[in-house]
Order: structure tokens, then C-alpha cells, then sequence
């Protein structure tokens, strides 16, 4: 958990360091607030595939798979459904665990719901 005002690339390098290394390559799609040489080296050397589009004005851009990344979409509709209960996005919880089993308990309604 992080703050509102923190930037999302300190805190996805320590989940992936958290996570460790995988056994087997692992796509990992992410968006372009990951795509700095830092956050894709890592991924790489934990064993990840980083899927992530290079900044239009990156002098050395890479390939990615851009079907892989068209996935994301998926992402990004669940956390805008998420977005849906005025209890998650505006934080009614003050402490974690009791924002973390909200939340638990939205993804099994929105589960049910996809059914």
C-alpha cells in the first residue's frame, strides 16, 4: 500500500523485488510509468518478459509484443469497474487490512457478476 501522491515505478520495483525471481518466463505487462531502464532491467533479471511500450522520444527503443500489451486493456477495465465503489477510490478505510478485505470483497462480487 502507498500513498495517493506516491509514483507507481519505486513501489512496482519493490513488488517485483519482493516477488523474486520466477522459475519460468513470465510476461509482465505494464504501463509507461515502468518503462525506465531501472524498473525493465530488473524485470529481466528476475526472469520476467516486460511488456512495455518505449516513450516516443527513447533513443534506443526496444520491441515489445504489442498484442501481449493490448491485454492490458483488461487491466485497466477492472480497476475502472473498482473505481465504481465510492468506498475503495476515495479511501473510507483508514487502516489497510480493513481496505484490503473491501476490496477482497468487491473482486468476488465483480467476479460473480462477470459469471
Amino acid at each position: 500500500m502507498t500513498p495517493g501522491n506516491a509514483h507507481d515505478a519505486p513501489a512496482g520495483r519493490a513488488l517485483l523485488e519482493h516477488l523474486g525471481p520466477v522459475e519460468r518466463p513470465v510476461h509482465l505487462l505494464m504501463d509507461r510509468a515502468y518503462e525506465g531502464n531501472e524498473t525493465r532491467q530488473l524485470a529481466l533479471d528476475l526472469g520476467f518478459v516486460p511488456v512495455v511500450p518505449p516513450k516516443s522520444n527513447r533513443v534506443d527503443p526496444w520491441e515489445y509484443d504489442k498484442e501481449m500489451y493490448k491485454r492490458r486493456n483488461e487491466v485497466e477495465r477492472l480497476f475502472r469497474r473498482l473505481k465504481g465503489y465510492r468506498r475503495i477510490f476515495t479511501r473510507f478505510e483508514k487502516l489497510d487490512v480493513m481496505f484490503l478485505g473491501f476490496l477482497s470483497f468487491v473482486l468476488v462480487v465483480d467476479g460473480l457478476r462477470m459469471c
